[in-house]
């Protein structure tokens, strides 16, 4: 085999792992905007750690269950929620660390958070979210 073909192979290889990276952050921003509880719940690893944007530490498959299915359904916000993969870095070929914009669009302005998801690839090919900061950004 020669280097080209290795490259090419290598090149497709960390295409398809990037469009998977980026399909998970599309489907948060589906789940969220759906306040689907299950769906969001579905992108999560057993062993997966969450802290939220105003700190909460949820360690655990089922403390981030507890949570959501407490929080997500009631949440109230007017507008609309964009998530965009800005950066993502493979730490391993199955590790990515992925900066994330999320902005909450309404009439009163837009606010923003930087999450950053730490997202394995499983041996079934899927990758998911199993360490995550969000970041709320501040004005200033």
């Amino acid at each position: 085999m020669n280097t080209e073909t290795v490259n090419t192979e290598t090149a497709d290889i960390a295409a398809a792992d990037i469009a998977a990276v980026e399909q998970v952050v599309a489907a948060v921003e589906r789940a969220q905007r759906a306040k689907d509880v299950e769906a969001f719940l579905a992108l999560f690893h057993p062993d997966a750690l969450w802290t939220t944007a105003h700190g909460k530490v949820l360690i655990g498959f089922g403390a981030i269950a507890e949570f959501t299915r407490a929080v997500l359904p009631a949440a109230i916000w007017d507008g609309e929620v964009t998530y965009e993969a800005v950066h993502t870095r493979f730490l391993r070929p199955d590790v990515a660390a992925v900066k994330v914009r999320q902005v909450h669009h309404s009439a009163e302005g837009d606010t923003e958070g930087a999450p950053l998801y730490v997202m394995t690839k499983q041996d079934d090919g899927r990758w998911l979210l199993h360490a995550c900061q969000n970041t709320e950004v501040r004005a200033g």
